[in-house]
């Protein structure tokens, strides 16, 4: 992939070079008296916003048949627009063409951006469905978290107040995740470890979710859900079965099985998103002290 985005470079800068050797020994440098400033603007503003284009396309998308067809047309409106503005410079003669032909690869590479843009629509579909569970009803990269790639608990409270807003008599809960003794986890077997175990608690929540469901990552080893059209009954035994799912997980660390299991609060999200995730802390708080207290009375 790498090798083919440093071709399509390489490719399109020696195009550049070989225009202007081109428009220098087959041309003549017209005067400076008659040099068109706005065309020279507008020309080669065109060439120099379309090469941008190029290296974004290239060095935020991998290898394949958009990234060609996006960067490759992208290419050729750079290559157009870049002979069309040395024609600025360069007088060439009427009967002379293969300076026309230089020119038409702005179409040409517009219909090529016209049919990246049609199956990049495509493959946006499937990305769409793919994030469904992570991002609702917005796309905002910077409320992802880096290590799991869930949303964080900002884009949480936004969508909680969307939720209130827009659907005030409907049934709407929340779910509050915690991973039992994850500093522990951490102390062992090292940080690099413990955000394995985020991750992989990630992935099995997200495989068990309702498509309407939103996971977060709440902060530190806590997750946060939220259920649209759910009552705190339905989202209690929900969040039993994911309790389940977890534990059923069989993740290794330095050739050792490492057991992980949740604890989870819930509550009706009828309430500023502060106040509700405060309760639920609590509750998850409440639920650790009681079981170090039964472990040391046991």
């Amino acid at each position: 992939m790498l090798q083919l985005h440093r071709l399509t470079l390489l490719v399109s800068g020696l195009a550049l070079i070989a225009c202007v050797c081109l428009y220098a020994t087959l041309g003549t440098a017209k005067p400076f008296a008659v040099w068109k400033w706005t065309d020279i603007i507008s020309e080669g503003g065109t060439a120099v916003m379309a090469g941008i284009w190029v290296l974004f396309t290239l060095s935020s998308r991998p290898g394949g048949l958009v990234t060609r067809l996006l960067a490759g047309g992208l290419a050729m409106i750079m290559i157009g627009s870049f002979a069309d503005c040395l024609d600025e410079f360069f007088a060439i003669s009427k009967a002379t063409r293969w300076n026309h032909w230089l020119e038409a690869l702005v179409p040409l590479g517009m219909l090529c951006v016209t049919s990246g843009m049609y199956y990049w629509r495509h493959e946006q579909f499937r990305l769409n469905e793919h994030l469904q569970k992570r991002e609702r009803l917005f796309r905002e990269h910077r409320a992802f978290d880096r290590i799991t790639q869930l949303a964080n608990a900002d884009y949480l409270r936004r969508q909680i107040r969307h939720e209130q807003a827009s659907n005030p008599g409907r049934p709407c809960a929340l779910v509050l995740l915690d991973i039992d003794g994850f500093h522990l986890i951490n102390r062992e077997f090292g940080q690099r470890e413990g955000d394995r175990v985020l991750q992989a608690v990630g992935h099995m929540l997200l495989l068990n979710l309702r498509n309407d469901d939103l996971l977060c990552r709440y902060a530190g080893d806590r997750f946060a859900l939220l259920m649209p059209d759910t009552s705190q009954a339905q989202a209690d035994a929900l969040a039993w079965h994911l309790v389940a799912m977890v534990g059923q997980m069989r993740h290794h660390a330095r050739d050792r099985r490492v057991p992980i299991s949740l604890r989870h609060a819930c509550a009706s999200a009828d309430a500023p998103p502060d106040e509700l995730l405060a309760q639920l802390s609590r509750e998850l708080a409440l639920q650790a002290e009681a079981k170090t207290a039964g472990a040391v009375s046991a």
